[in-house]
This record gives C-alpha cells, structure tokens and sequence, in this order.
C-alpha cells in the first residue's frame, strides 16, 4: 500500500445533545455534554487509519491542552505525527456542535491554528519524501497551502483527493488535472451551479466538473447514496439504511476509508462501497473520530 498523506484541521468538538435547534435568540436547555477530537483533517487521517492505512498527518495546533491531547490521541491511532506543526501562544481549532434528537447537527467552528497551517510548513513536510504517495485534504486550512499543495502533487505525479468541505468556491487551477474531487451534494451546487437532488441532476453535476479539468467525481448523497462518474463509467451506490444518532463525521469518515481503499489498489465500486458502509456505521455512534470504525467491522 502507498502511504497516505493527510493535510488539514484538527479540532476538539464540544458536543451537546438536545431535542431541537433554538430559534435565532431563544434559549433552550440541552441534554448531555460531550468533548471528543474533531476537525475534517482529523476525522480523515483517524478514519483512514483504523482502516489500515500508512497515515501520515499534517496539520497545524496549538500547545495547549487541545493541542497536546490531539497529538497524543494520533499517535495511539498509529498515525505518523511528525508533520504536526505547534505554534506556540496560539489557540488550538475547536468547533461547537448541537445535534438534535434525529441526530442531525449544526456546527460552528473556530479555526485557530488550523488558519495558520502555512503553504511553506506542507512543502517542508512533504520534500522529502520521494515515493509514491496519495494525498486527501479539504477547505478547513488556508486556500493559499491548497494551491501550493496542488503544484506539490503535480510535480511529484502524487494522487490528490479533495473533500471540498466547508463548501467554498475553487480557483480553476486546483480544479484542472484533479484526480478526484468528493462533494456532497451542497458543494457540488456551488462549485457547477446545478443542483443535485437524484442520479440524474449528479451525473450531469459532475459532467460539468469532468469538464473543468477533474478526472473522477464521487458526489455524496446521504441516504441517495454516493454517486461516481469518470471519463468511462458512471454508477451509483446505495447508502446503507441505518438509525441515525449523529452524522457529524460521516462524510470525513467516507473519504479516509475510500483513500484507504484506492491506495490498496481496490475497484471504484470497491472502493467507493467499503466507504458507504463505513460511513453508516459511524452514524450510529456519538463523537466525530469516535465514531471512526475499524476495518473488520465494514470488510
């Protein structure tokens, strides 16, 4: 397997648990309290390893209690943590979340250092290796390291994989000679403008990105599924009926499972089910890395 490099967030996710959302300047009581390692970056690289994956993560905290216990939870998940960059007298990232009792969830994040994850810091991180290697990263950090990430990868001929979470607008240059890009069907409206509601409207979504110069498109669709298209093959893969408890970390866990699956050399349907099935499961569970599954409970 080629190693897996993961670049972005990290987070802690303070979490509580209430019947519904309050209305813009009400206050409700909530339920049960919960504090659990967050950040799309994160979630990914702890995703990918538990799913057998050579994970090296990059990213950027702050050296306080958030900061430490972060680096410390990477490590006992196997993860290699000498691209974590520590910047002293800054706060680490955190996110508040409220998930309401159908287990759906808004979220708002203070990125702290994560802002600061710097295009220099991921070119140091990364000149040294000179293998083949595949890399998975999101919008959670400075659009300026994507760019810089994305010239990396074409000079070394690495795989990149975006997750093009929090939805956000691209430049055309990180769109062109993209290998895979895994929008939800948000993100997938704002970067083609159509809005993507059946197998239809995603095929003709992610014509128009094939068209911007991305090789091959997975949209996610919740329940719908997650639906691929390439040059030569479009399909759709349904999503696995389950009782959802909070689905804050399902799409994190879809992509660090399906990175897994390409670099062990798995099919696109393989690949692409695999992470369906994951991603299920960890809507089952509370907490973003927490809910990460373990290879032999999708294999």
């Amino acid at each position: 397997m080629i190693r897996l490099f993961v670049i972005g967030s990290s987070n802690t996710d303070m979490v509580v648990k209430t019947q519904r959302f309050p209305e813009p300047g009400e206050t409700i009581l909530g339920g049960d309290f919960f504090m659990f390692p967050g950040g799309k970056g994160a979630n990914q690289a702890v995703a990918a390893a538990r799913a057998g994956g050579a994970v090296h993560f990059i990213c950027s905290v702050g050296d306080d209690v958030f900061g430490k216990n972060a680096i410390n939870g990477y490590s006992k998940e196997g993860i290699d943590v000498s691209g974590v960059q520590i910047i002293h007298g800054k706060a680490s990232g955190v996110a508040l979340i409220t998930v309401n009792a159908e287990g759906e969830n808004e979220i708002v994040v203070a990125s702290g250092t994560n802002a600061l994850l710097s295009d220099d810091h991921v070119h140091q991180a990364l000149k040294e290796y000179k293998e083949s290697a595949m890399v998975l990263t999101q919008l959670e950090t400075p659009m300026e390291t994507l760019v810089r990430l994305t010239e990396i990868c074409k000079n070394k001929n690495w795989t990149l994989i975006l997750n093009p979470a929090p939805a956000q607008e691209l430049p055309p240059e990180i769109l062109d000679g993209l290998f895979l890009i895994t929008p939800n069907e948000t993100e997938a409206k704002l970067l083609t403008g159509i809005t993507v509601a059946d197998e239809s409207s995603a095929s003709a979504a992610a014509a128009s990105l094939i068209q911007m110069g991305v090789k091959n498109i997975i949209i996610t669709m919740g329940s719908k599924g997650a639906f691929f298209k390439n040059a030569d093959e479009s399909f759709l893969i349904s999503a696995q009926k389950v009782k959802a408890v909070d689905t804050t970390a399902a799409g994190d866990v879809f992509n660090g499972v399906l990175a897994v699956g390409l670099a062990e050399g798995l099919s696109w349907k393989d690949s692409i089910l695999n992470a369906t099935k994951a991603a299920a499961i960890s809507v089952t569970k509370m907490g973003a890395q927490d809910s990460a599954p373990f290879k032999e409970e999708f294999i």
